[in-house]
């Protein structure tokens, strides 16, 4: 039997990220950043009604370790942050906005110029996260491996606007077992699977050094979790 339902997520991420001037490494860009995201969550069933729903602030992340090499037709970055339970979770709640447990993760981002003019570019980026036990239940949930991926090209180019548009995807996999109180041996051998395709637009404003990005995602084939749309809108200023 599938369950069928809806369940809602509306996140606000709010992200400072600081850049050292200075190099090293072979040319590369010392940064950190953080995350401080505000969420809203909602879970229903249509055979029991709501179920499950909360809001508010929500886990931050924090990137203290984030190294930045750039070449002519190739970008890499190297990254170590974690996620810190900073949302609110009680075991026995159903309002929760945290996950009640600590995420260490390494990151990497790699984008290639696929022409000279650099209109055209492939960029990938790749998470793998250790979670540790969930405060109040003991369950150990499994490590994840997540991947990123977009082509993108520039259709307008100018000294005010850039405009890029292309296709974007994402896919997530559950690469150990959960364990804990009260998981059986069936559901630690269940892996979750995630795939998702759509599409992105992105425009820069050089001068106003200003950028924002639309994403709309459609997931399919998903195992062993929710299955449905993802849409994802961005701003950045620097300063």
């Amino acid at each position: 039997t599938i369950a069928t339902g809806s369940n809602s997520v509306i996140m606000d991420m709010n992200t400072l990220t600081w850049v050292c001037e200075e190099t090293f490494l072979g040319g590369a860009l010392y940064s950190a950043s953080v995350t401080l995201p505000f969420a809203k969550n909602d879970l229903t069933s249509d055979i029991h009604g709501n179920i499950s729903g909360g809001s508010g602030f929500a886990d931050s992340y924090y990137l203290p370790l984030i190294l930045g090499w750039s070449w002519e037709r190739v970008a890499v970055r190297a990254m170590y942050g974690f996620l810190a339970p900073t949302g609110r979770f009680h075991a026995d709640a159903n309002d929760n906005v945290g996950s009640g447990y600590w995420t260490h993760t390494l990151s990497s981002g790699q984008t290639f110029y696929l022409t000279n003019n650099k209109v055209l570019s492939f960029s990938v980026f790749e998470m793998y996260e250790f979670h540790t036990t969930q405060e109040g239940t003991g369950v150990h949930p499994g490590d994840t491996f997540d991947l990123d991926y977009s082509l993108m090209g520039t259709i307008v180019r100018t000294e005010a606007i850039r405009l890029q548009f292309g296709l974007a995807g994402y896919e997530a996999r559950q690469i150990t077992a959960k364990t804990g109180p009260g998981i059986t041996s069936t559901m630690s051998d269940e892996r979750y699977a995630v795939n998702a395709l759509g599409c992105a637009v992105n425009v820069a404003f050089p001068k106003q050094r200003a950028n924002a990005t639309v994403k709309f995602f459609d997931e399919f084939s998903d195992r062993s979790t929710f299955q449905g749309y993802s849409f994802q809108i961005a701003g950045a200023i620097s300063f």
